[in-house]
């Protein structure tokens, strides 16, 4: 019998998904979903991932509107769509009416109307419009807000820094024939590529970054911006049909391309001790390293003190250096002589860079000794400060990012989106890595440290939840993105992949004692989280090879498969509320199925070891490719095992 919620075994938090209202304007179809219209689309073909208003405080936070008076004038190819939106944080309160209207003749216009109701510092106010990271390299048209034009192109490599700037229209060729121009009033709007923080996307935005920020704005200061998306060229004839998916999804199982990177862990620097359980727990997740954080200005007890308790087999140690570096390296390596831990790789860091400069690197090689390690450096955040400050890689074993799919958006479907992009940023990192390979890490849920921030004047308060802390790390929903993830840096090619912490509520399995905020962070005390079950599923084939996959919808499904001498595993995720029937192509014979749905997540998440050793399934795969047809239950994570 399940104590959880149901909602908290799929997503960490006992509350509904938020509605998505269909619409049709002629030959456009689209979604609302609170105050945002996503998927922008001409039949099959994306024509705007999201198009939305975004309130950004003075460190660049976001501030979420509350959504009311909503009133909906639809018919079948045409609609009229008003409501109120609030944007309320501490001192915040930005409001605006908003009314978006879609005609027949395939025309789509977004206005906003608003008003600043307290006096407070932004950095920005205004919508962002942004095209999907498919059309990379696709050519574009600009007009600029001087009236001049330009022919250019989507960034196909991720730009480093904004690709266009003073912005009025931008019009691309949807499919042949047909044009889509987006026309932004109101503000000077400018293009930044989101694939750097990997968001799928190319955001443009206003107001530009040249202006000072953060401004001042004063309460009863008026704020209205206008969004317009029109059609031109031979547009196909309005076709209203349901918008429903297909009733079976596809998943295809192609050949191997590469091996499996190493998967590690982190560990604090002041953790204690694992307990029995939690050690034998962990050995089982089969990892490859551990990767520590070490300031190595520090005083030199904690950092021997830190050391002492680094007993895993392979480390991974990330040291922190300040201007300092050749004395607090020397003091360091006298305490790892003393300690003499095994370790794989160092990434060296110096203490106020976006990103490290090699120099430090060679610095702790010569200091640090003869040793088959690798060392590598790169940034601590966003592959956007690695890619704005590259590093001389020459001196490099391996280049190193962080990553996080919250700088910009926060619900679950834009987590998902996220998720083709992390291999986009792993095969940009290869163009200028050289021989070196890509270290990816921590992958977290959100971010800790802030690059952009203009100060760090917190707002935490006791009972509520750090901000780096996210409900979905114990969840069904937070497990499969963790499987997303590991497949697409993994068919890009990445050397390792840190994820998460070991313990607690950053990490995948809870402490003895629990969650401090047991009403907002719903574990089990002593219990693992799904995502303890999804990495332990892949290490299983950590010797072996990564098989390119292909989803027919990834939004909804996606997955990874591994091949390993004569077996292969199959590890899919519906990401999606709803049932899904899913087709496998690829495999045949007599497979084994494993289930981690709402219907026993919770006992697999107190008792693991019962739940790894318990009977699976077995069903028939097609014969002569026809497929392994499966319903995946809502968040649930599938495993299939066979021997070809």
């Amino acid at each position: 019998m399940n104590l959880l919620p149901t909602n908290v075994l799929y997503y960490g938090e006992d509350k509904s998904l938020p509605a998505r209202i269909p619409l049709r304007a002629g030959a456009l179809s689209m979604i609302f979903e609170e105050g945002d219209l996503r998927y922008i689309r001409l039949n099959d073909r994306l024509i705007l991932l999201r198009l939305y208003i975004s309130v950004r405080n003075h460190n660049w936070d976001t501030v979420l509107p509350v959504i009311s008076n909503l009133e909906i004038e639809r018919q079948p190819d045409s609609f009229t769509l008003r409501f109120r939106a609030d944007h309320q944080k501490g001192n915040i309160h930005y409001g605006w009416n908003g009314t978006i209207t879609g005609n027949s003749d395939s025309t789509l216009t977004f206005e906003m109307d608003g008003e600043i109701l307290s006096t407070f510092k932004r950095n920005r106010i205004g919508f962002c419009v942004l095209h999907p990271s498919t059309l990379a390299g696709q050519a574009c048209v600009i007009e600029h807000t001087d009236g001049t034009v330009e022919n250019g192109i989507f960034p196909d490599d991720i730009d480093p820094h904004q690709a266009y700037f003073n912005l009025r229209v931008i019009t691309h060729e949807v499919i042949p024939g047909v044009q889509a121009e987006v026309r932004m009033e109101g503000d000077a709007f400018e293009m930044e590529d989101q694939r750097n923080w990997s968001d799928a996307s190319y955001k443009t935005y206003c107001t530009p970054l040249e202006r000072l920020f953060p401004v001042e704005v004063k309460t009863g200061d008026k704020i209205s911006q206008r969004v317009q998306i029109k059609l031109s060229g031979d547009i196909p004839e309005s076709s209203i049909e349901s918008d429903e998916k297909a009733a079976s999804l596809h998943f295809e199982i192609g050949e191997v391309i590469g091996k499996l990177p190493a998967i590690g862990l982190s560990v604090k620097s002041d953790a204690k001790p694992l307990t029995s359980t939690e050690a034998d727990r962990l050995a089982a997740l089969n990892l490859a390293y551990i990767r520590c954080d070490l300031a190595l200005d520090a005083a030199p007890t904690d950092l021997e003190s830190a050391l002492s308790q680094l007993s895993y087999p392979n480390l991974e140690l990330a040291l922190h250096v300040t201007d300092n570096a050749e004395q607090e390296l020397r003091q360091f390596r006298t305490l790892l002589d003393k300690a003499k831990p095994a370790v794989v790789r160092w990434l060296i860091f110096h203490k106020g860079d976006n990103s490290t400069d090699a120099k430090w690197v060679q610095l702790a090689r010569q200091i640090l000794g003869d040793t088959a390690a690798q060392f590598g450096t790169g940034s601590l955040t966003n592959f956007t400060e690695l890619n704005r400050e590259r590093p001389d890689t020459a001196a490099l074993d391996v280049v190193a990012y962080a990553m996080n799919p919250q700088r910009h958006s926060f619900d679950n479907a834009a987590l998902v989106e996220t998720l083709p992009i992390h291999g986009v940023t792993v095969q940009n990192a290869k163009k200028f890595a050289g021989k070196a390979g890509v270290a990816v890490g921590p992958v977290t849920f959100k971010g800790g440290l802030n690059p952009v921030a203009t100060s760090h004047d917190g707002d935490e308060h006791p009972n509520e939840l750090p901000a780096q802390v996210d409900v979905r790390q114990m969840s069904l929903f937070g497990a499969g993105w963790t499987v997303g993830s590991i497949k697409y840096l993994a068919e890009a090619g990445a050397t390792s992949i840190t994820y998460y912490q070991i313990l607690g509520w950053l990490g995948v399995m809870e402490t003895e004692s629990g969650s401090p905020l047991p009403e907002q962070f719903r574990s089990i005390p002593g219990g693992v989280f799904p995502v303890y079950h999804a990495l332990a599923d892949i290490n299983a084939y950590a010797a072996g090879h990564v098989r390119k996959t292909t989803s027919s919808d990834p939004i909804i499904v996606e997955g990874i498969a591994l091949a390993l001498n004569h077996d292969v595993r199959v590890v899919l995720a519906n990401f999606t509320a709803e049932t899904q029937r899913v087709t496998v192509t690829g495999i045949r014979g007599a497979v084994r199925v494993q289930s981690l749905d709402k219907s026993n997540a919770e006992s697999a998440m107190r008792e693991p070891e019962a739940f790894r050793t318990q009977q699976v399934t077995f069903m028939q795969a097609g014969i002569d490719g026809l497929g392994l047809t499966i319903d995946l239950l809502p968040f649930a994570l599938v495993r299939i095992d066979s021997r070809q």
